[in-house]
């Protein structure tokens, strides 16, 4: 861990009502309108006031930059790609040297604070290449700083909160990533002639662990409610506790972030640019839970691990279980909705094993033997990946529907379940052939999807601060 040569001048929430910051957030937001889905601004009687706004944003950034000295080089970047950009006539906006020189992965310091002015889009929110800037800091307790030392590497993962952010954030997006930056790959100098050009080397992931608290709070608290579901004191805890809650987040997303590498696994788990049945990328973001679930188990049985790590790992199995079970079947459209997926799955493996209990409509969980299926379900999906390298890819892909559909009804329409499917025409007519609902909600999610439509609409755009109802975070 680095940690930034200096401290910096003001904390993110002191520069949430500095003026560069005011004007930087004004800039970007008053640019978006603008820009077409790729970033540009093709049409050019809008480009005085383009220009205008962008000499105004590349000016806040450079105010900024002697506030924020581990983000000193990175903010002057910033404003020579907006001055370029302004130069290039609004072409499609190219930021390759602000995203080479940005590094939060080198400052993970509990409240560090990140200025991030990019275009780009945002996953679960736009998917339009548009003018953002966000103000937020770093989450990095104690405990995730030995628990990462000592258990779980994870030297790219940069757990963070919002302080405040341009549109493209006021959404469902609780991730910063570098691939969603719009940059044009570059020559690399001295390469033998003909190598492809190459994008800068990507070191960082930011989670907004605040943002994922929030709404996990928001919504499994309406969800309990209804569903009468009498909660354990410490799994109370999670809904009355934002700080606690987001500590407990990134514990959990630091061991699933590293999981998308580790295990017996496919060739290139994350299924990067390729096109495949969606149910395979609900079993890999599954694959990833249970595993930071069952590793919380292991911790929990470990006399070694401190009281707080120990409290915030018994978190983990109570939010693993909750979000999947209450928040993601829910949330979304049915339009191949894989983490939908993947919370029915947990839901209707724990029922069928009488963990999860719906009787007198009344929801009910046996917490202790709650555990031992949860990993008996991972246990499952990991099988299923150790057998992978020794089959086609096709065979790979009937064996997971095998796992999933044993568990949960196909629609009664789907070829797939009726293995009519055209094997000869290849890996694309098999993923064309998966139905957009190839796993309906059961009735039991039918009826609570109803009950529960306002309240997945009310987490959109949910932040920390804004559950907590001041103007500082919780102290750690």
């Amino acid at each position: 861990m680095t940690k930034p040569a200096t401290t910096p001048v003001l904390t993110a929430w002191q520069l949430r009502e500095h003026p560069s910051w005011l004007k930087a957030k004004a800039s970007a937001e008053a640019l978006r309108p603008l820009q077409i889905k790729d970033g540009s601004i093709p049409d050019a009687t809008h480009h005085a006031d383009a220009a205008t706004y962008a000499h105004a944003l590349a000016g806040a950034a450079r105010e900024l930059a002697p506030l924020l000295s581990h983000e000193t080089l990175y903010l002057e970047a910033v404003a020579k790609d907006l001055d370029q950009w302004v130069g290039s006539g609004f072409t499609t906006p190219d930021f390759f040297a602000s995203l080479d020189a940005f590094h939060p992965d080198q400052t993970r310091v509990d409240h560090t604070p990140l200025v991030v002015i990019f275009p780009m889009y945002t996953q679960n929110g736009s998917t339009d290449r548009l003018m953002e800037a966000v103000l937020c800091e770093v989450i990095w307790p104690d405990f995730v700083a030995d628990v990462e030392a000592t258990r779980f590497s994870n030297p790219l993962f940069v757990p963070i909160r919002f302080v405040d952010f341009t549109p493209g954030y006021d959404t469902h997006s609780a991730v910063l990533f570098p691939e969603s930056v719009a940059v044009t790959p570059r020559e690399v100098p001295g390469a033998t002639p003909g190598t492809p050009p190459v994008l800068p080397t990507f070191t960082w992931g930011g989670i907004f662990a605040d943002r994922e608290a929030a709404r996990f709070r928001h919504v499994v608290a309406k969800a309990a409610d209804i569903t009468k579901l009498r909660l354990p004191a410490d799994a109370q805890r999670l809904l009355d506790d934002q700080d606690f809650a987001e500590k407990t987040f990134v514990l959990w997303d630091l061991i699933h972030d590293r999981t998308h590498m580790r295990g017996d696994l496919p060739f290139d788990p994350f299924m990067i640019k390729q096109r495949m049945p969606f149910f395979l990328y609900g079993l890999e973001e599954l694959r990833c839970d249970l595993t930071a679930f069952r590793e919380c188990v292991t911790m929990l049985g470990d006399d070694t691990v401190d009281s707080t790590t120990r409290e915030h790992a018994q978190g983990v199995l109570y939010a693993v279980v909750f979000d999947r079970i209450f928040r993601f079947p829910l949330s979304g459209t049915r339009t191949r909705n894989y983490d939908g997926m993947a919370g029915q799955l947990l839901f209707a493996w724990l029922h069928q094993r009488g963990v999860i209990h719906w009787t007198d409509t009344q929801l009910a969980i046996d917490w202790d033997e709650m555990p031992a299926h949860v990993v008996a379900l991972s246990d499952a999906i990991n099988t299923l990946y150790w057998a992978s390298i020794d089959r086609p890819k096709i065979v790979h892909w009937l064996a997971a529907y095998d796992l999933v559909s044993g568990t949960l009804a196909p629609h009664p329409a789907s070829v797939w379940a009726k293995k009519e499917l055209p094997f000869h025409e290849g890996p694309k007519a098999l993923t064309d052939a998966v139905l957009d609902d190839e796993f309906p909600l059961s009735m039991f999610y039918e009826a609570l999807a109803n009950k529960m439509a306002g309240t997945i609409d009310e987490s959109i755009g949910l932040t920390g601060f804004m559950v907590r109802h001041q103007t500082e975070p919780c102290d750690n």
